[in-house]
């Protein structure tokens, strides 16, 4: 329905862009009904003629780009950006969609009278900051990975990047989501009830948001299951925490569906009524959904009360006002950005360096980059000409979204004999792999094998209609099929490089085994084949570093519903994993020396400066990322080794650096069952490394980590 704004014989006070931004909130607020008012406090919002208001739709997703709104860059998936370990990178990643989302925005407003629908509006639901504490989740691969500080560090960069650094508006509002403790199973998650200790509350499931919130993110989104007890968009200890512990002041959103989950899934209230009555009253401004529209009957029933709804309306109305919604356009930066810019040149370039940084070698014998005396390669897998092995979940559209098979056949010299096939099927199916592509593999000089898996057997419930257990895996190791076939190729006695497709770890002991070298290339982006065909050839370093640990098999995981840390992730693991966390090769060497720490013993309450020298040792320029962990005194009942900083570093052949960081006062504490945290005396021990330094990195030829002691008292 086409919307035309009703001419005003002179402006409100809330349309008068020098006034205090608090007295334009309450001008508005008191010229809306109470129907009016809770009309604002639903997604989809209904327009107000007699003030000039538009309808606006607050559904909008950026996990890695613009999503489900046509044309955009696609960026790498956002567990790739994780792989990146990249702040300025992935900040850059967040602002050049928000250039793309003004752009797209005001174009559709012009067309619809100021209106706009779902997927058009300038608020985010991005970032994914839940942990990735089980690679069976199928939701992983929208999340930064399995460690709180990364994530959180991250995170914090992309809402930087998405809602720029103006004094008074935003570039878009971002939003971090799912408060809190959510990563699966997808099967259960409206009504699962995820029971942890404070302790991992506080040392696993809540820093990473923190972090975030202190970033300045404009939203909050409350999860669908409960934790401890509490449903997460109506929980009076989450919103104690973050308002109060941490200082949040925007807005509370729901996710979609999950306040009609408070009856139907958590069976916690007798219907919606009640429902919309106990989120309003513990915090939940905004409902994504329609059961806010029984606000007004409690509001008849004495459940809730006008002041509550407007407590949570001027927090929802501060976002619109903050974007400029309400302004003349010609006031508001970014409103007269031009269509142009989406899927530009240059932000093309950004997402192919981004797919670079984010590509994991896994190993390599020396096949890699191949050598110029190649004159043949048969590329196969079911992943080397899917569109689907680009783009992941929750992605845009791009009018050229370049395939493995594309960017490598645009790459190989002329004169190279190459060929595909895609040789095998994605899934366990009974159909035997491919002679005729096993034969052509024999006569080529190397094959480069891309397997993994694809958005259709993981992501969020309902996307991924190939899966058998609403979007999750059930097992994370390559499918029988493809492992089949890997064998196969293996027998041909020739040269094998595997190329894995997929948002999250793949248990592949077998292939580490057969294959003369392996990349993770995640869902890499529209410019993905040509990333991939860069580091094949040699022409770029692979940058990427794991998010996350690969296990060896899906047996060495704990009960995927337990959400306990014990045993998962690199901080508590006690089996040893295929690849650790942190953990990637390049194509020139690394030295690490010299570490120093300053002070060497400790107060309560005292930061320590740490640095160690880096130095590239190889015959090409190169990339690395320099990690410091901490490892506490036996006792403390925590981790026993954390990332507390990191920092990207390029060097020329023979260059070296000194990388410094402080690590925090905090980095000396521990939590307790209740999740109290007190400082932990005793030596702790301080590590600069390359990987995790766990003893798996030191067997695939990572330097040995540098270790020192420092007393906390």
């Amino acid at each position: 329905m086409r919307i035309s704004r009703i001419p005003l014989a002179a402006p409100f006070p809330f349309r008068e862009a020098d006034l205090p931004l608090d007295e334009r909130i309450e001008d508005l607020l008191s010229r809306l009904s109470t129907v009016e008012k809770v009309g604002q406090l639903m997604h989809d919002n209904p327009p107000v003629p007699h003030l000039g208001l538009p309808a606006y739709n607050w559904w909008n997703e950026a996990c890695h780009g613009v999503g489900r709104n046509g044309r955009a860059t696609v960026f790498p998936q956002t567990i790739a950006l994780g792989a990146t370990f990249d702040r300025e990178l992935v900040r850059r990643v967040g602002d050049t969609i928000a250039t793309e989302a003004r752009a797209k925005h005001h174009a559709a407003a012009r067309l619809q009278d100021g209106a706009t629908q779902q997927y058009q509006g300038l608020t985010f639901w991005a970032p994914n900051i839940n942990l990735y504490r089980d690679p069976r989740w199928g939701r992983g691969q929208e999340t930064f990975g399995e460690d709180p500080m990364l994530t959180g560090e991250l995170g914090a960069a992309f809402v930087q990047g998405l809602q720029g650094n103006h004094p008074h508006y935003l570039k878009t509002a971002a939003c971090a989501k799912h408060l809190a403790v959510h990563s699966g199973p997808e099967a259960l998650r409206h009504g699962f009830n995820a029971q942890i200790s404070g302790r991992d509350l506080r040392e696993s499931y809540l820093p990473h948001f923190e972090r975030v919130v202190r970033a300045g993110v404009e939203a909050v989104m409350g999860a669908y299951n409960r934790t401890n007890g509490e449903p997460c968009c109506a929980s009076a200890n989450l919103q104690r925490i973050l308002r109060e512990e941490w200082g949040f002041t925007g807005h509370f959103v729901s996710d979609c569906g999950a306040v009609d989950d408070i009856h139907r899934g958590h069976r916690l209230t007798p219907g919606p009524v009640e429902s919309a009555a106990l989120a309003l009253n513990r915090g939940c401004d905004l409902n994504c959904g329609c059961t806010y529209h029984d606000l007004i009957e409690a509001l008849r029933r004495n459940l809730v009360t006008e002041m509550e709804i407007d407590r949570s309306l001027r927090r929802v109305l501060r976002t619109k006002f903050r974007l400029g919604l309400f302004d003349p356009p010609e006031r508001v930066p970014g409103a007269e950005t031009p269509p142009e810019v989406v899927n530009s040149a240059a932000h093309r370039a950004l997402a192919r360096r981004a797919a670079v940084n984010s590509i994991v070698l896994l190993k390599n014998n020396g096949i890699l980059p191949l050598a110029p005396t190649t004159r043949s390669l048969m590329l196969v897998g079911p992943g080397a000409a899917s569109v689907d092995a680009l783009l992941g979940n929750y992605f845009g559209l791009s009018p050229q979204l370049v395939t493995l098979l594309e960017g490598i056949t645009c790459r190989a010299p002329e004169g190279w004999r190459l060929g595909y096939s895609v040789g095998c099927l994605p899934d366990d199916a009974t159909i035997p792999p491919s002679p005729a592509a096993v034969y052509d593999c024999s006569c080529a000089d190397v094959t480069v094998a891309v397997l993994g898996t694809l958005p259709v057997y993981e992501g969020e419930e309902g996307d991924a209609f190939a899966s058998r257990v609403a979007g999750d895996r059930t097992a994370i190791e390559l499918n029988v099929g493809q492992r089949q076939f890997l064998e196969k190729l293996r027998a041909n006695e020739k040269p094998v490089v595997l190329i894995l497709v997929g948002g999250g770890a793949i248990a592949c002991p077998e292939a580490h085994e057969w294959c003369d070298a392996i990349l993770h290339a995640w869902y890499p982006g529209c410019e993905g084949g040509h990333a991939v065909a860069d580091v094949l050839f040699g022409d770029v370093e692979p940058g990427g570093r794991l998010p996350v640990t690969v296990p060896r098999a899906t047996v060495d995981l704990p009960p995927f519903e337990n959400y306990a840390m014990a045993g998962r992730t690199y901080r508590f693991a006690t089996t040893a994993p295929l690849y650790p966390f942190g953990y990637g090769l390049g194509y020139t060497s690394w030295e690490l020396g010299d570490l120093r720490l300053h002070p060497v013993a400790m107060v309560p309450g005292g930061a320590l400066e740490v640095s160690v020298e880096v130095q590239n040792v190889g015959a090409r320029s190169g990339r690395t990322v320099v990690q410091y962990y901490v490892s506490p005194p036996a006792g403390g009942g925590g981790p026993s080794v954390k990332l507390i900083d990191f920092s990207t570093v390029e060097l020329a052949p023979g260059a070296r650096v000194r990388v410094t960081s402080q690590l925090p006062a905090t980095t000396w504490s521990v939590h307790d069952e209740g999740g109290q945290s007190r400082n932990f005396p005793g030596n702790w021990r301080v590590f600069a490394a390359l990987a995790a330094p766990v003893e798996r990195a030191r067997e695939l030829g990572v330097p040995v980590p540098l270790c020192a002691t420092v007393a906390v008292t």
